[in-house]
């Protein structure tokens, strides 16, 4: 087995781009979470407020020989609009931003290269962040696994979470897993 890699991402509520990649082959884990605000130990409640500073974001762990950091990222700019600033549809605030907090050096030049490479995917500009690394906070255990459980039940979700897999689905068919 190789060695794992991390990237951390914000592309609006946790719970969406969580669930987006759970299914991408050679993702080992994702933890949703809090980072970037003032905050030590922020709740959901304190992030939700938008007085924190903090992103609603992931860590997602994975194997780069499986599928890479630039993979990540491109999945990440095609189930997301990163064209939205402090929003992603009706979630509205800095805490939906839609950010990259690259670990390293070499990860802050791949994310440059894929919002360069994925601009032309969309129709206005890309207003995607790139952050410096932060304290990385785990959100409340109900967060985690949200869509696996209580995100079947939730209408959010239910509109939500579908069209963002089947676009990962149709787009990235060899990453995703069966």
């Amino acid at each position: 087995m190789s060695e794992q890699a991390t990237a951390i991402l914000a592309g609006g509520c946790f719970w969406c781009t969580e669930a987006v990649f759970r299914d991408v082959i050679g993702v080992s884990q994702v933890e949703s979470g809090y980072l970037g605000g003032s905050v030590e130990n922020p709740t959901y409640k304190q992030v939700c407020s938008g007085s924190t500073g903090h992103a609603e974001a992931i860590r997602v762990t994975f194997d780069p020989d499986v599928v890479s950091y630039g993979e990540i990222l491109d999945m990440f700019f095609a189930t997301h609009d990163p064209t939205q600033l402090n929003r992603q549809g009706n979630d509205v605030g800095t805490q939906y931003r839609s950010a990259l907090f690259p670990l390293d050096e070499a990860q802050k030049a791949e994310a440059e290269k894929a919002i360069a490479r994925n601009q032309p995917n969309w129709p206005a500009p890309i207003v995607t962040t790139i952050e410096s690394p932060a304290t990385w906070y785990p959100a409340e255990d109900y967060h985690q696994e949200y869509w696996q459980g209580e995100g079947q039940r939730n209408p959010y979700c239910l509109a939500v979470i579908p069209p963002k897999l089947m676009k990962l689905r149709k787009s990235f068919a060899e990453k995703v897993k069966a």
